[in-house]
């Protein structure tokens, strides 16, 4: 979506010269970031309302390397989390460097147990932190049994 918008920028910047085209260049490379976290707020945004409307299921946006999907789940809602400690009742925000490799790993890992890929690196930090002897296997949002180490 942004590479269109980008596209739309250098379609209206022909109507000027060399400067026009290299200032629309940059300031459509200078937006993307920021045109594409709006476009996921209000993606999200609109999946919050949907599921509103919906009643019983839940609708959840997924984010899989560049692209963004809703994914529908029919049935009673699931249980929400539980609150967060007081201590991790604020959130910060950190630029995180993967290997591509890793990324896409950690993204299909994500998917696959129907998270997004910032809440799975959530819960691996916490867990490796934790470093419990109890230790819960999930499998997407249904616990199904308890390991001990």
């Amino acid at each position: 979506m942004t590479e269109a918008i980008r596209a739309d920028l250098a379609v209206a910047a022909e109507l000027g010269d060399e400067a026009v085209r290299d200032a629309a260049d940059r300031l459509g490379r200078a937006l993307e970031s920021a045109l594409r976290v709006r476009l996921l707020d209000a993606l999200a945004q609109a999946a919050h309302e949907l599921e509103e409307q919906l009643g019983e299921g839940t609708i959840e946006l997924r984010l899989v390397g560049d692209s963004a999907e809703l994914a529908v789940t029919r049935g009673p809602a699931v249980e929400p989390a539980p609150p967060p400690a007081a201590e991790e009742a604020e959130t910060a925000r950190i630029t995180l460097r993967l290997p591509e490799g890793i990324k896409g790993r950690a993204e299909q890992a994500a998917a696959a147990e129907g998270l997004s890929t910032n809440a799975w690196l959530v819960r691996a930090v916490s867990s490796a932190l934790d470093r419990r002897t109890t230790v819960q296997i999930r499998v997407g949002q249904r616990l199904r049994g308890f390991a001990e180490s």
